[in-house]
């Protein structure tokens, strides 16, 4: 499924790992990735304290969810970032980076007081558009 991003000189440059806009071909299979905290398979949180591994760990279970679709990172076409600390905006995009090499998809970033434990520090939910089949 082609996934294209779109710029406009009208809107100001993204400066994180984000795009303005994407365009996806209507058909395909929606899937949508509840919100991915740091905690590993075995329950245990990841990097507590450390904003870039609870991002990895975050990213590695999105990544995981979509595969478990039928999809990549490359199919994520939005994602809803929850912060503990805006502070931490470029420590998140530089693992960002490491995950959404393609087109990268839309993304909103707000910063949050509490999660579900006190040791979170980021949530990202996400949405991907996968190829029938």
């Amino acid at each position: 499924m082609a996934k294209r991003e779109v710029k406009t000189d009208k809107i100001r440059t993204p400066s994180g790992v984000f795009s303005q806009a994407t365009v996806i071909e209507a058909q395909g299979r929606l899937v949508f990735i509840s919100g991915m905290t740091a905690r590993r398979p075995d329950g245990t949180i990841a990097g507590i304290g450390d904003i870039t591994a609870q991002t990895r760990q975050v990213c590695e279970n999105v990544k995981s969810a979509v595969e478990a679709a039928g999809g990549t990172l490359d199919d994520v076409c939005r994602v809803d970032v929850y912060v503990r600390n805006m502070e931490h905006f470029d420590t998140i995009h530089k693992v960002r980076r490491e995950y959404f090499t393609g087109i990268a998809p839309a993304s909103t970033m707000v910063e949050v007081n509490k999660f579900t434990s006190p040791d979170y520090l980021i949530e990202i939910n996400a949405i991907a558009v996968l190829p029938n089949g």
